[in-house]
């Protein structure tokens, strides 16, 4: 490993404490990272319209990868690249959704979010709608395993998940890492100069390519596995504690 240039955080689970909150340490080494001249990144599932209030908490004005690489921002507000899921394959998802009655799904558009309490609203019309991706959630494994299962064999699906109790899809190939490749190559440098940090497997591809792959203490077994290296959990400062001990040392 050698100089990180770019930081790649997921937020639920990573940069985020259980309450939803950037601690006032992570802040802190944020900033110092920042002052340095590190790009520190949001790299997460989360729609653009949920990241962006954090952004401006930390006053980033940084790239952001949004829902899982569909979206890529050279900075709050500028678009870079978008990746939209055909509407062929957000009407069978639904339609699989509706298969398993007891589980709860939803799905991004590139201005918000529609789930099962409110789907009503775009039924008739999915196709005047720009899609970005599929989620299911269910604590029931059979039937999420089943769901998986059909899923995986249409093919052109990027399967992964942000918490053991659901599914996230994107179009094929589109990942936190194809879309932290995309960054590298507008800014000028390779992954190699890439610290990446998660805590779930939507994060495993950009960990695994990543000079630097961190897991959450927190995370899916799998994660920790495919990672560097394993921080402390998301209560206990584990953003600054990777800008402390990798980023910024010495």
């Amino acid at each position: 490993m050698g100089t990180i240039k770019l930081v790649a955080l997921d937020m639920d689970g990573t940069l985020l404490n259980d309450r939803q909150e950037v601690s006032k340490e992570n802040a802190k080494w944020i900033r110092k990272a920042l002052d340095a001249g590190v790009i520190v990144s949001f790299a997460t599932g989360r729609g653009y319209q949920s990241a962006l209030p954090y952004a401006e908490q930390l006053g980033l004005e940084t790239p952001m990868i949004t829902v899982n690489g569909g979206e890529i921002w050279t900075r709050p507000q500028v678009l870079h690249k978008r990746t939209l899921m055909p509407v062929s394959y957000l009407t069978r998802l639904h339609e699989l959704a509706l298969r398993h009655p007891e589980c709860w799904y939803w799905a991004y558009t590139t201005t918000g979010i529609y789930n099962k309490e409110n789907w009503s609203e775009v039924a008739s019309r999915l196709d005047e709608r720009h899609w970005l991706k599929f989620g299911y959630y269910t604590e029931d494994k059979p039937m999420l395993q089943a769901i998986l299962k059909e899923a995986s064999s249409w093919g052109g699906l990027e399967i992964t998940n942000s918490s053991p109790s659901n599914l996230e899809m994107n179009p094929e190939g589109v990942t936190k890492a194809s879309a932290l490749r995309e960054l590298c190559a507008v800014l000028g440098f390779g992954m190699s100069e890439v610290a990446a940090m998660g805590d779930s497997m939507n994060d495993i591809a950009m960990i695994r390519e990543a000079g630097l792959g961190v897991a959450m203490g927190n995370a899916q077994d799998e994660v920790k596995a495919a990672a560097d290296v394993v921080n402390v959990t998301n209560e206990e400062d584990a953003v600054a504690r990777l800008l402390q001990d990798y980023v910024l040392k010495g």
